[in-house]
């Protein structure tokens, strides 16, 4: 598949030494075989099971008067992190351990990261990879509150997750959600967190560029990533960034540094992304996807008979798919196959293997109408498909 411009070849690059903002203690990459000579556990491990510190107070004092003098942007500076700031939260990923002599199983934080209030049920978003392996969860407010959590969803292809805690007896405040379609490269961001368990601190920059694409597990990919300067460090991950008006445009996810620390160089998942995915996990518990209909041969076979696109496996009777016009694959009596429908393109866009595909569909709807580019023996066909739904 052609690139659609030069940032997925660089990324493609960067992604080789990107350090992942876990935070868990066991360090894994969040890219299925990724290199591990750059690639460094980007929290650290909790030393024997240690709880994370956080210098936090039941009962936060009221904050200082603003100083006469300052910068008009040094007054933003402060009034949006007075604002936002209550909405972070630090995640804890815990696992459970059972002791060898008395059979007790105890909670071991194992790793940390950050998080922002969704709405006013408890949802709060983080990253899937700030839970990933954990047993149990808990939330730590800015009051010093902490709270068991729950999972109610992941999508693991956008590295989101969504988990929920009782609010009873607590006043809490959701960030509002800006738009990522309308930012420009050079505007002011700022980036909440908890790095390294320093809870709610603040790092400032600019958006650097805009339209990355950052790869995931499985060969997919984020678009229209966000990088910035802001400084960026293990812990982060999960929390807000967020624009001059306090409205959030992002969520942190990761960093190019081969050292493991901020490097200036970070990558946000778009808030258009988030807000169109949360409110499925939180329905749903996961994200509900329009698909073709159809099986597919895996790509490891079709890369084997020599197929750049997505070779069509069986086509159900009375089917989107069948009324479309595609064919399930023919085979010999030796099992060979002797024809099959190869998808190229969808809407135009080049598909070369399955994760393309599923990218190519990201964000359509059961019910959307694609057109679609199929080779069929020496052919090449325009079909076109209406989407259905394959699952929640």
């Amino acid at each position: 598949m052609t690139p659609r411009n030069i940032t997925r070849s660089t990324l493609a690059a960067l992604a080789a030494t990107t350090t992942i903002l876990t935070g868990l203690a066991l360090g894994s990459s969040f890219f299925a075989g990724a290199p591990t000579s750059n690639a460094q556990p980007t929290s650290p491990p909790l030393p024997g099971g240690a709880s994370p510190t956080i210098s936090i107070t039941a009962e936060a004092p009221p904050p200082p008067p603003i100083p006469a003098g300052l910068l008009a942007s040094e007054k933003n500076t402060i009034e949006v992190f007075r604002t936002a700031g209550p909405s972070v939260v630090f995640v804890t990923n815990n696992a459970l351990r059972r002791d060898f002599f008395s059979m007790d199983v105890t909670e071991v934080p194992q790793g940390s990261g950050s998080g922002f209030i969704w709405d006013a049920h408890g949802h709060v978003v983080t990253n899937h990879h700030v839970i990933q392996n954990g047993q149990t969860f808990s939330v730590t407010l800015p009051s010093g509150v902490t709270r068991e959590a729950k999972v109610i969803g992941v999508e693991q292809r956008k590295d989101l997750a969504v988990l929920h805690f009782d609010t009873e007896g607590l006043e809490i405040t959701a960030l509002p959600v800006g738009r990522s379609d309308r930012l420009i490269v050079g505007q002011k961001v700022l980036a909440i967190g908890n790095p390294f368990g320093l809870d709610r601190t603040l790092t400032t920059g600019i958006i650097s560029a805009l339209g990355r694409e950052f790869p995931t597990q499985g060969g997919f990919v984020i678009e229209d990533v966000i990088q910035t300067d802001a400084s960026i460090n293990p812990g982060n991950s999960g929390g807000p960034l967020i624009d001059s008006a306090g409205r959030v445009i992002g969520v942190n996810t990761a960093i190019y540094s081969p050292s493991g620390t901020s490097a200036g160089i970070g990558f946000a998942i778009p808030i258009d992304t988030v807000a169109r995915i949360v409110p499925q996990l939180i329905r749903y518990g996961q994200v509900r996807r329009a698909g073709l209909g159809i099986t597919v041969v895996s790509d490891y076979f079709a890369r084997r008979w020599g197929v750049s696109g997505v070779v069509v496996r069986e086509v159900f009777a009375g089917s989107e798919a069948a009324r479309a016009g595609l064919r399930s694959i023919g085979w010999d009596r030796r099992g060979n196959p002797v024809s099959a429908d190869i998808v190229t393109a969808i809407d135009g866009r080049g598909v070369a293997n399955f994760a393309e595909l599923a990218n190519a569909l990201d964000g359509r709807k059961p019910g959307d109408q694609v057109l679609l580019t199929v080779v069929r023996g020496n052919e090449t066909l325009p079909l076109e498909l209406k989407l259905s739904e394959i699952g929640r």
